[in-house]
């Protein structure tokens, strides 16, 4: 997939992005303001027995990332991050390296996070493969 589609689909903060993105609860989902290279959301997840949710600051000034900062959360500190690094394929197409730095800040945040860490990413890298496969169709 070309890296335009990709950022596109980081960075499309429109009512559809809680259908795009699995995971993403539409009912914490609100977007405060939108630029050229940056945006201000609330998003979040319902998962059984609790609702975790972040505002996030999301950064796009580079061509070739998308960084989301959490600013206030449930679960995790502010300053804790996730950026998403496009890479060029030969052949074509996009690589994805995604760094995921949460600290989780209450006990279910901790156990989200420790899951999350020991599985080695694989709910995060699921939810963005996921998304991708709705983007291609």
């Amino acid at each position: 997939m070309p890296r335009e589609k990709v950022i596109s689909m980081l960075t499309d903060f429109s009512k559809q992005r809680p259908q795009v993105w699995p995971g993403l609860w539409e009912g914490a989902y609100e977007v405060y303001s939108v630029g050229e290279t940056s945006a201000d959301v609330k998003e979040g997840s319902k998962l059984p027995g609790m609702i975790v949710w972040a505002k996030e600051h999301y950064d796009w000034s580079d061509p070739n990332a998308v960084r989301w900062t959490a600013v206030e959360s449930n679960f995790c500190a502010a300053g804790s991050h996730v950026a998403v690094t496009l890479h060029p394929r030969e052949g074509g197409g996009t690589r994805l390296h995604v760094e995921w730095e949460r600290t989780g800040t209450t006990v279910p945040g901790k156990l989200m996070v420790g899951m999350i860490k020991l599985s080695n990413g694989r709910p995060v890298a699921a939810s963005i493969k996921k998304a991708l496969a709705k983007l291609e169709r």
